[in-house]
């Protein structure tokens, strides 16, 4: 099967309908004020509906409060929320049966030991998203544009279904799919021109070299 495909940190309607024209199959709007890819939630409503059943609409939160989440799922009715902070299993548990939706639980990696948490999470979260770990003074819990060292996660067994995240771009996304056992990439600062601008040209430059990546071999070879 074809791997997933997620934009994150959408804010314009031109960047939101080329990620769907090209197919991609999860779009993310991020809830985290620090963040130069912020946006308002009455604003994410507007480009979520650009994309209501095109593709599954991503929620991108950091230790939210319930006020916070009452807001964005009345707003925005995500399919999806990206817990991207230190929540714990008792409280994607509880955001879960709460809000009724489907929860993807951020990891930061470095190294093995790191991946030692997410054995708490399976039969809880929906999918995890491995990121790398932000660098020391960082405000961001992602979206630095850096990578870690995805031979890692060869360490993961299949109950964990992920997605990969964090320093992919056009030339590695190639790599990064024939390293592991992603199934799903999302993308945010690879597709910028500068922090939180999303660039057309570069997100069909990345779409082109997902392409070639999940190829099937006969094809390419047609």
């Amino acid at each position: 099967m074809k791997p997933d495909i997620k934009i994150c940190g959408l804010k314009t309607p031109e960047a939101v309908d080329r990620a769907l024209e090209r197919g991609a199959t999860h779009i993310g709007f991020i809830f985290f004020e620090k963040s130069p890819r912020y946006i308002e939630p009455d604003l994410a409503g507007k480009l979520a509906d650009r994309a209501r059943g095109k593709a599954m609409i991503v929620a991108v939160v950091v230790n939210p409060d319930n006020d916070d989440l009452d807001e964005i799922m009345t707003l925005v009715k995500p399919d999806m929320l990206q817990l991207h902070g230190d929540e714990s299993p008792e409280r994607v548990l509880t955001i879960k049966t709460l809000y009724n939706v489907l929860v993807m639980k951020a990891m930061p990696v470095r190294d093995r030991d790191d991946l030692r948490r997410v054995e708490s999470y399976i039969g809880i979260v929906d999918r995890f998203l491995f990121d790398a770990k932000p660098p020391v003074g960082s405000d961001l819990p992602g979206g630095n544009g850096l990578s870690f060292d995805w031979s890692v996660l060869g360490w993961l067994d299949g109950r964990v279904d992920y997605m990969l995240s964090g320093g992919l771009n056009k030339d590695n996304v190639g790599f990064a799919l024939a390293s592991t056992k992603a199934t799903g990439v999302d993308i945010s600062s690879g597709v910028e021109s500068a922090p939180g601008v999303k660039d057309l040209t570069k997100i069909d430059a990345f779409f082109d070299a997902f392409a070639d990546a999940t190829m099937p071999a006969h094809a390419s070879g047609s």
